[in-house]
């Protein structure tokens, strides 16, 4: 297994930190892996930056900050604009294509996705759009098992939201299915 650094950026309330710890827990619970989490926030609570760091490896971590993610999420310009130029070479970029406009020369595979839109349309709840980026994360890198991220969910979400996480983690990872099958 590859060692994954990832960055998951966005603005409060989009969930970006629930998903990072959400990812972290499936990782170490569920699937034998070694992880850190760590996460930061603007000065505001709701709309001001996020970021949450994630280390996820099968040998021990030495250091459990990020400083060139093999893997970036950026889910507001803002934050696509603050980090896209930390990425390691060859990496991937994921973004949604509603909230950023790739503008930058990064040496890293960017992937845009109608993410908010999908969740807006197939379940009509924003608060969902975080899980829906891990599936399309998981769709692209399978870095866990979908079993161990719904397992997670089950525990972490409440009750009411399960149902709907569990379809925006299959909406997610369905954004990533290329349309010829």
């Amino acid at each position: 297994m590859e060692k994954y650094r990832m960055v998951f950026s966005g603005s409060g309330g989009q969930g970006v930190i629930t998903a990072a710890i959400i990812l972290a827990e499936a990782a170490v619970l569920h699937e034998g892996l070694i992880a850190v989490q760590s996460q930061s926030y603007g000065a505001e609570a709701r709309g001001g930056s996020t970021r949450g760091d994630l280390i996820i490896s099968e040998l021990p971590i030495l250091f459990p900050k990020v400083t060139q993610p093999n893997v970036l999420v950026c889910l507001t310009q803002e934050a696509y604009d603050k980090f896209s130029p930390i990425i390691r070479p060859g990496g991937l970029l994921l973004s949604d294509d509603r909230f950023v406009v790739p503008r930058k020369k990064v040496d890293a595979r960017q992937v845009s996705l109608p993410m908010f839109q999908a969740v807006m349309e197939e379940l009509g709840d924003p608060v969902a759009f975080n899980i829906c980026m891990l599936g399309a994360l998981m769709g692209l890198l399978g870095v866990v098992r979908v079993d161990s991220l719904l397992a997670v969910i089950a525990r972490r979400v409440p009750g009411a939201y399960v149902e709907m996480n569990g379809k925006a983690l299959a909406l997610g990872a369905g954004l990533t299915e290329s349309p010829e099958g």
